[in-house]
């Protein structure tokens, strides 16, 4: 799996080794790589965005894949109007590009077990909040992606499931106000005029995800049923607030939505 330093993938590691498991688990740096060799998890170097790791990364394996779980990803937010385009390749190219490179690397070993994949998308590839557009793009494109992928390896009876999480309490969230901050200091001063109060909305709102959302440990426990149930779902949402948000965008026409969220972040009409 990727993205296994931390939150949702390190809770991941631990449960499938839990559940018998011998665990690769994806990371960047030595430091994680340590923490994390215990009993059945082995540490794997990977970073989803260098081709040449990935490839050593598929090529060390020497036997049959039962399980893909591709968790890696980072949250880019800031009006898109003055979001600057580099970010927003930045976004796609660790969300989006950097799995389906890791998809294609390690498909071969799959196939040999008729394995299964995981891919970790958001409430967020279903709503997509302003100020998140390029975090909700990645994701929504994840959702296509699964999709696609589900349906062009049916024949080989190999199945891919989306797990969509709500707000989580992992290391995400304060890493992703700290990068918004820093685009935010270097924006132009209409930023502030034009979304500073829903900025400062939305900032009270996720203030205290990473402590008081839900426990990375209840993601990864649908992660397992995604990978060892006999009729895993196609998609998985996780937690009260995903669920709500799933429901109202079912039955709310988009306007009615539109309205609705912006209530909730005090917008107001500008002239």
């Amino acid at each position: 799996m990727t993205g296994a330093s931390s939150g949702i993938g390190e809770a991941t590691a631990h449960h499938l080794a839990g559940l018998g498991f011998d665990v690769l688990a994806g990371v960047r740096s030595d430091a994680d790589a340590e923490r994390l060799t215990a009993g059945a998890i082995k540490p794997l170097r990977i970073d989803v965005t260098d081709h040449a790791s990935i490839r050593a990364a598929a090529s060390s394996l020497t036997a049959p894949l039962a399980g893909l779980v591709n968790n890696a990803g980072v949250a880019v937010t800031g009006p898109l109007e003055f979001l600057p385009i580099d970010e927003l390749r930045r976004q796609l190219e660790i969300n989006v590009i950097g799995q389906v490179a890791v998809t294609q690397a390690f498909l071969p070993r799959l196939r040999e077990a008729r394995g299964r994949i995981v891919n970790i998308s958001s409430i967020g590839g279903r709503v997509a909040l302003p100020l998140a557009g390029p975090y909700a793009a990645s994701k929504f494109a994840i959702e296509a992606i699964s999709d696609s992928l589900r349906r062009e390896l049916r024949p080989w009876g190999m199945h891919v499931a989306v797990v969509e999480p709500g707000a989580v309490a992992t290391p995400i969230w304060s890493k992703g106000r700290d990068a918004a901050d820093t685009l935010l200091s270097d924006a132009p001063a209409e930023t502030e005029e034009r979304y500073g109060d829903m900025i400062e909305a939305l900032r009270k709102q996720t203030a205290n995800f990473d402590t008081e959302g839900i426990d990375p440990g209840e993601v990864a426990r649908v992660v397992g049923h995604a990978l060892t149930a006999d009729r895993p779902k196609t998609r998985y949402l996780v937690g009260r607030d995903a669920k709500i948000r799933a429901r109202l965008a079912k039955v709310l026409p988009d306007r009615a939505m539109d309205a609705a969220i912006g209530r909730a972040l005090g917008q107001r009409k500008r002239v």
